[in-house]
Parts: C-alpha cells; sequence; structure tokens
C-alpha cells in the first residue's frame, strides 16, 4: 500500500525510502527550522489581527498569508512525517530528537539575597 500525502509533495515515500539517512535527518531538521520560523511569522501575523481596532478592515495581504502559511505548514509536516516513515523503513525509530522543539523556558534569575545560603561551604556566586 503507497502513502498518499495530502499535499503536493516533491518526492514520495518509496522516493525518501532511496535516501541515506544523514540526508533524510538534515531533511527534517531544514523543515523543523521553516516550521519554527513559519509558526512564529503566523503568530506575529495573528496578533496584528487581534490588535486591530473593532470596525477596522484587515488587510487582505495579511489574509492571503495566514491561508498560504497554514497550506505551507501543513505540506511540510507532512513531509517531515514521509521523512519518519522513511527512517523506521531503514530501522531507525525517530523519537522525540526529531521532534518540533518549543522554544526553551524563559529563566529568570533570582536576586542573590533571595536564594537560600548553601551549606556544604561552595562558593556563592
Amino acid at each position: 500500500m503507497e502513502y498518499k500525502p495530502r499535499y503536493p509533495q516533491p518526492f514520495s515515500l518509496t522516493e525518501a525510502k532511496l535516501l541515506d539517512v544523514e540526508t533524510i535527518t538534515e531533511e527534517i531538521a531544514r523543515l523543523q527550522n521553516s516550521l519554527h520560523r513559519l509558526n512564529e511569522t503566523q503568530d506575529m501575523l495573528r496578533e496584528h489581527v487581534a490588535s486591530m481596532q473593532q470596525g477596522e478592515e484587515v488587510d487582505p495581504e495579511i489574509t492571503k498569508a495566514i491561508e498560504e502559511n497554514e497550506t505551507v505548514i501543513g505540506s511540510q509536516s507532512e513531509r517531515i512525517s514521509m521523512l519518519k516513515m522513511a527512517l523506521l523503513d531503514k530501522g531507525i525509530v525517530a523519537g522525540s530528537h526529531y521532534d518540533l522543539a518549543s522554544p526553551p523556558p524563559r529563566v529568570v534569575a533570582e536576586p542573590a539575597a533571595a536564594r537560600p545560603a548553601e551549606e556544604d561551604g561552595g562558593v556563592d556566586l
């Protein structure tokens, strides 16, 4: 049974299975980076639309960009799935390492006075 993608793709699953592991993993990384950027753009566009005054018309170019980005996001996500299936066919389980990473949590440092004193004789910085 052949995999039938929902979106037009530049290659089939059968063709993806012919690629070497390094090429597949590099393409997954490239697509994940692209998806990250596209999602950031979508967030900015949606924030802009949400911040508009009531009754103000949304620029049709913004609406078009949001719709086009959704299609590209769907296509690229599907392509990543196809590449993961190709890795699985090669006996490699594409675990969380190949999943789109969320941005790291923002770390806010506590002032030194708020931190408890170290009891182990270590140096407080």
